[in-house]
């Protein structure tokens, strides 16, 4: 069991409400009234993903509630948190926020907490979401991908993130700022995954998040930059954590896993924004994940209908952006972690604590102690598997880890004490939204 940041033997007692009543050795004697269940594997906290990209309400045919947070409890993930799109409508309101808590009724495998957004002119909509239970919002520094969710101008942020402050909650930034002098993608071969890295240069993440930290030293906003990928960011980054300022950072599996050198041509399940980057960039940001620069991983786990990613023209310029990865979280992380390592303790602390620490739901989840959420999840580190598409949970079985090895399986998931995922199949639907930072 995960206790303190060490694997070692223990009892843990779940009380009826759910939560852990206590953690006793090993050797506690069971009473009649006790419940007793071994755990054969590595008991760890539950997951928390603070990146999913859900779409319900309105695109629903990309991704639901339903199957998002089924495929989370078969990877041992018990807390999401949703991003404000690509949703109909977007999140970015009072009403549209009450629109998606609508929708939420009933089709939870395991909780889940919301961002908000903010867009132009929104600026006044932030703090009746907060109070109503948005845990933090996210802007883009570039196009989001749709219209309906504009990019944030230095001016927008200057409005949004004194409110935002004021009422105790994260700016997430999507930090690529579109700068003059890249190569337009449809300029070279669309089929080949070069073409469109150099069309996202590094420079544009290093830009938008120089502009950030001048924001978060201006307004003491917490500010935290969603999915990094250039790794020539982070000393800047870390001289920011050094000046105290309030920024946190994270990073995903498919840039800590995969390279750019090894995308096959028309391979466009590859694609998301920003992009995978060269194999000493990946290596990089390991050494940045490992050093604290970084604060954790997520999944950005943006999934759309197949044929938008364009499988059969393989064009990587014209496909959607967004890796679908639900589930494999923790299994396609581990054996990179360790092989360069980094233990499963740490890389775990990088997955559930400190993750839950930036929603504000660090004093109930993410950790195995009294008075917690019981979240756990049985992991064997040891085992090799291979994604096979008929075994993912996620509604479309389109994904780069399909065929691949990865090390380490979740065999159970427990949401406040109740299965929610055992013998290859999820059991029942305990989740809840979280309407509240801890």
């Amino acid at each position: 069991m995960l206790l303190d940041g060490a694997l070692r033997p223990a009892t843990v007692i779940v009380g009826s409400d759910g939560r852990i009543e206590d953690v006793l050795a090993i050797d506690h004697v069971a009473t009649p009234r006790m419940r007793v269940e071994q755990v054969a594997h590595a008991l760890l906290p539950g997951l928390v993903d603070t990146h999913v990209h859900i779409n319900e309400p309105g695109r629903t045919e990309w991704e639901g509630f339903e199957t998002a947070t089924r495929a989370a409890a078969s990877g041992g993930v018990t807390t999401l948190v949703d991003m404000p799109l690509n949703c109909i409508p977007v999140t970015t309101s009072l009403a549209a926020f009450e629109t998606k808590l609508a929708a939420v009724r009933n089709l939870l495998s395991v909780d889940l907490g919301f961002w908000g957004g903010v867009v132009p002119g929104n600026a006044h909509e932030l703090n009746a979401m907060a109070k109503r239970g948005m845990l933090g919002a996210k802007c883009f520094l570039c196009h989001s991908g749709i219209d309906d969710f504009p990019k944030s101008e230095v001016s927008d942020l200057r409005a949004a993130m004194p409110v935002l402050r004021d009422a105790g909650v994260p700016l997430l930034v999507h930090a690529e700022l579109e700068l003059p002098g890249a190569p337009s993608c449809d300029a070279g071969d669309v089929r080949e995954y070069g073409t469109y890295l150099a069309s996202r240069p590094r420079e544009w993440e290093d830009k938008a998040i120089s502009q950030m930290i001048e924001l978060c030293r201006e307004t003491r906003c917490a500010v935290h930059i969603v999915h990094l990928s250039s790794a020539t960011a982070l000393p800047m980054i870390e001289r920011a954590k050094d000046e105290g300022l309030p920024f946190t950072v994270e990073t995903c599996p498919h840039y800590l896993c995969l390279s750019s050198e090894e995308v096959p041509s028309g391979a466009t399940e590859f694609k998301c924004s920003p992009p995978i980057r060269e194999s000493e960039n990946r290596d990089a940001l390991w050494q940045g994940l490992k050093d604290g620069v970084i604060d954790f991983v997520t999944s950005d786990h943006s999934p759309c209908t197949p044929h938008l990613k364009k499988p059969d023209q393989g064009d990587f310029c014209g496909a959607w952006g967004g890796i679908a990865s639900l589930s494999l979280g923790l299994s396609s992380v581990w054996a990179k972690a360790r092989a360069r390592g980094m233990s499963l303790e740490t890389l775990v602390e990088r997955m559930t604590s400190r993750p839950a620490k930036l929603a504000g739901l660090h004093t109930r989840k993410g950790t195995i102690a009294r008075g917690f959420d019981a979240d756990f999840c049985a992991f064997d580190p040891d085992v090799e598997w291979t994604v096979e598409a008929a075994a993912l949970q996620f509604r479309h079985k389109v994904s780069p880890y399909i065929g691949r090895t990865l090390r380490g399986r979740v065999a159970k998931t427990w949401l406040r004490g109740m299965p929610v995922f055992e013998n290859e199949s999820v059991t029942q639907r305990h989740g809840l939204p979280l309407l509240s930072r801890a």
